[in-house]
């Protein structure tokens, strides 16, 4: 028998998530992108297993954002990838809400920030994973011998990285980066 548990966070509550994101930024500017990639990386090996569907749904954005950091044909721009990595800050602090040892509710803090952290970055996920499909469906095209796969992949990823920016700016009106915090 399967148990559905639905809840609202309310502004206060998110309040409270923007602070503990604020204290794992701080807390990880000391840190290189290689050990914050680590960090968020050794989380998704902790959850594998028998974990809350909501967790496990969570964890593959997670990963996603990992692969937006480390895909080298996507060419994440600078501004952005400082944003997931902030992102990912979170994942660093040994400290976080819910200690992870406690079974099935050890990790629901990692998955309601996983997807605060999604839902802030929504635009350069869905640029991310259009790319990917992108990249997939072309590559076993027959086309014209003259135009390289970095050709036409620089091509894709211009015009979504532009994209990605502009659908930001729109929905913030014209606000800057991740590090406003939800």
């Amino acid at each position: 028998m399967a148990f559905e548990v639905t809840f609202e966070l309310k502004e206060s509550d998110l309040d409270h998530f923007r602070d503990v994101m604020r204290k794992a930024q701080d807390g990880a500017q000391k840190l290189s992108e290689q050990v914050i990639l680590a960090n968020a990386k050794n989380l998704i090996q902790d959850v594998q297993g028998n974990v809350p569907t909501f967790v496990s749904e969570r964890i593959q954005k997670l990963e996603t954002l990992i692969a937006m950091i480390e895909d080298s044909e996507w060419k994440i721009p600078e501004e952005e990838r400082d944003d997931v990595l902030s992102a990912l800050a979170y994942f660093s602090d040994p400290e976080d809400l819910v200690p992870d040892h406690i079974p099935a509710l050890g990790f629901l803090d990692d998955a309601i920030m996983i997807e605060l952290v999604a839902t802030e970055l929504k635009d350069d996920i869905e640029a991310f994973d259009e790319f990917c499909t992108y990249r997939n469906r072309e590559e076993g095209r027959a086309g014209d011998a003259t135009i390289t796969r970095e050709d036409w992949l620089d091509s894709k990823r211009r015009e979504l990285h532009s994209r990605m920016r502009h659908r930001r700016s729109s929905r913030r009106g014209g606000g800057s980066s991740f590090r406003s915090i939800f």
